[in-house]
């Protein structure tokens, strides 16, 4: 899990539609060049979805990359952030980065497919990377074009992990999880914890329950007090870990596991996307989150960006990104996991690479 994302470009499976979940609207922003390293070609550019590049989730992760990418390539990149979230705005804020001569422009998230779709032949000579989405007309048929490449993760197998971890550390209780709107990846999350739950009950001595009345999907990515409100009645209901795949909501519900903590509850949440323990400080350095479900949306920029510096920019292609390369997992550091649960997590990691553990990324019987 400490690894960096190695062979992106190897990878070019056919997917279905994903997502990634975003915050607020916000202005135009900008970054610069820097570093000493000779200067790229290249200029790189970003459109935000809803929300700030520092909303913990999806635009962090990928202005993050660039960011990164900068230090090592040196090249001018610049970030803009749409007025709304529909195909208009996004398009014009990538028309707006094109005619600036940002011709290497990233985009987080499944609100860009269709923009992206007409993008990429509106400007022929620009490329796209598309993270968690894939072009298409409208109709959920991906068209990835040459000067695009595609983007998913593994989300079960990074659910996965985070239940083996939160039913180790529980050990003998109860389990939830609020998910945001009811789509692939955020379906994926859920699908994994379950089975990471599981698997623990099933092979290392855990009794950690997930009863049907505490699997909820609220329906938005941005409803805080609606997942305040969800976690409480998981909470009251006595689960002791949540795993909130759920953007905004799944704020609620870290807001509320750190409100009952204060007061002296041992309760627990799991972050998602990104390793979100210091949004659950609530005292000194403790938080509540007891670990994430991670993908290295920042190693996925940043190797797309490395990509195109050497000529290999891997257009046409739809890359699916797992723990064989290391692009998915919990966080490296986890303050809240006791040694022997991050060994016992790791072990089952690389039983995830090798292949000796498979994680299905459907439903199957598992609770709805």
């Amino acid at each position: 899990m400490k690894k960096g994302v190695i062979s992106l470009i190897s990878l070019a499976l056919s997917v279905t539609m994903l997502a990634g979940c975003g915050d607020k609207p916000g202005k135009e922003t900008s970054g610069g060049a820097g570093g000493d390293a000779p200067k790229a070609n290249f200029k790189v550019g970003m459109v935000t979805d809803a929300g700030t590049i520092d909303d913990k989730s999806f635009n962090q992760g990928t202005y993050e990359g660039i960011v990164k990418a900068n230090k090592d390539f040196n090249m001018e990149y610049k970030y803009l952030k749409p007025a709304g979230t529909t195909e208009a705005d996004y398009s014009k804020e990538i028309g707006n980065l094109y005619d600036a001569g940002y011709k290497f422009i990233v985009t987080p998230g499944f609100k860009f497919e269709t923009a992206i779709f007409k993008s990429q032949d509106k400007f022929k000579d620009a490329k796209f990377v598309l993270i968690d989405g894939a072009p298409h007309a409208g109709d959920n048929k991906p068209v990835v074009k040459e000067n695009t490449v595609s983007i998913f993760f593994a989300e079960h197998e990074a659910g996965f992990l985070a239940g083996v971890a939160a039913a180790l550390h529980v050990k003998d209780g109860q389990a939830g999880f609020i998910g945001g709107m009811e789509i692939p990846p955020v379906q994926k999350f859920n699908w994994g914890f379950q089975q990471g739950v599981a698997y623990a009950n099933e092979n290392l001595g855990t009794k950690v329950t997930i009863n049907k009345e505490n699997v909820v999907y609220q329906g938005s990515f941005d409803n805080v007090a609606a997942g305040s409100q969800l976690a409480a009645q998981m909470y009251d209901r006595g689960v002791n870990v949540i795993f909130a795949a759920a953007g905004g909501v799944g704020v609620g519900a870290i807001n509320e596991a750190k409100t009952r903590a204060q007061k002296g509850d041992d309760v627990w949440t799991v972050g998602v996307d990104v390793d979100q323990y210091k949004d659950g400080v609530y005292e000194g350095e403790k938080s509540v989150i007891l670990t994430s479900a991670v993908k290295k949306i920042d190693q996925a920029a940043y190797d797309m960006i490395k990509a195109e510096t050497e000529g290999k920019f891997p257009g046409g292609q739809t890359l699916t990104l797992d723990a064989k390369n290391d692009a998915v997992g919990l966080p490296e550091k986890n303050p809240n996991l006791s040694d022997e649960i991050v060994k016992q997590v790791d072990e089952v990691y690389n039983k995830i690479k090798s292949g000796e553990v498979k994680v299905a990324g459907e439903q199957g019987e598992l609770i709805k």
